[in-house]
């Protein structure tokens, strides 16, 4: 398919939308509040912002990417775990509210995608992508294509287990690599150490009004950016546990690169360091095989809707 197509993110407070051409370029952007989580609302909203858009441009289909599991068909989302989608077809119904035809993609799989196609993995055929927010999720891209496996749910990256009967997993397994390599882990023991009196984490603490709550990834992320001492710390203790997974990954799927992304990839090398050296130490056969360079993403928010969006045309 040829032509113009818009890109869609369901994201948890808003839903963006653009109207994205053949070379990854967004013509128009646009945005709504997200209905909480009220799925036929998000849908009407989803649908009306498509309406927009296209009476401006000549969109010929639309891509969505939404968190959770979408099945092999692109069109079903079997389970999503921030809105009560089960078994919905979300694609149908899109298709029923514009009159154009509707792909739906696993927003972590649409936001590779789209670095893949024009960002930071667009000279190689094989990447892997890690997105690093407030869980971890990514998508893998095989041969210059999304590997979506037999069901359509690959990708799960952050629900590796790196601890047997590690921490709890909000996915109900434990030891999942987003308990100790997301933002989420990242503000938990950094918050946890600043409420036990830690004196290396005076100054962070100091930052926050005294408040162990008001803790937060950005501000974490400036006082590392700063000099801050134990903030570089914290983010260098996530970056080593991504690194661990990433290693264990990449023993089994063999990139050419890898692309880090997500909102805690905005520290740059304060984070991607500790990767690029937790991944060098554990990586099988280290030495004796060409190595995966890691890269920072480059389309940064906008990599969802224009994964999205090729993928609605592909």
């Amino acid at each position: 398919m040829t032509g113009l197509t818009c890109g869609i993110d369901i994201g948890g407070t808003k839903i963006a939308g653009a109207v994205v051409d053949e070379d990854g370029t967004i013509l128009e952007e646009a945005r709504v509040v997200s209905p909480a989580t009220d799925p036929e609302a998000i849908e009407t909203a989803v649908a009306g912002l498509v309406r927009n858009l296209a009476q401006k441009h000549p969109v010929t289909a639309v891509g969505v990417g939404a968190a959770g599991y979408i099945d092999a068909n692109r069109s079903t989302v079997l389970f999503a775990p921030n809105i009560a989608w089960r078994d919905e077809p979300l694609g149908a119904e899109l298709s029923r509210l514009t009159g154009l035809p509707v792909t739906v993609e696993n927003d972590a799989n649409a936001a590779a995608w789209g670095e893949f196609r024009y960002g930071a993995g667009k000279d190689v055929d094989d990447q892997l992508m890690v997105t690093v927010g407030t869980g971890v999720g990514g998508g893998v891209i095989a041969g210059g294509r999304l590997l979506r496996g037999g069901f359509g749910v690959a990708g799960e990256i952050g629900h590796l287990c790196v601890v047997p009967e590690g921490r709890l997993c909000g996915c109900g397994n434990f030891g999942c690599l987003e308990q100790y390599g997301s933002g989420s882990a990242l503000v938990r023991e950094t918050q946890a150490a600043a409420g036990g009196s830690s004196l290396l984490a005076a100054d962070l603490l100091e930052r926050a009004g005294g408040d162990p709550e008001r803790i937060t990834g950005p501000l974490i992320t400036l006082a590392a950016q700063e000099g801050d001492r134990f903030a570089v710390e914290q983010l260098a203790s996530v970056g080593r546990w991504l690194g661990h997974g990433i290693a264990s990954l990449v023993a089994v799927l063999d990139p050419a690169v890898i692309v880090i992304g997500g909102g805690v990839s905005e520290a740059g090398d304060l984070l991607l360091d500790p990767i690029r050296e937790a991944f060098g130490r554990e990586l099988t056969g280290r030495g004796y095989r060409p190595q995966a360079e890691i890269r920072g993403a480059e389309l940064g928010n906008e990599a969802g809707v224009i994964g999205a969006a090729d993928l609605a045309r592909s």
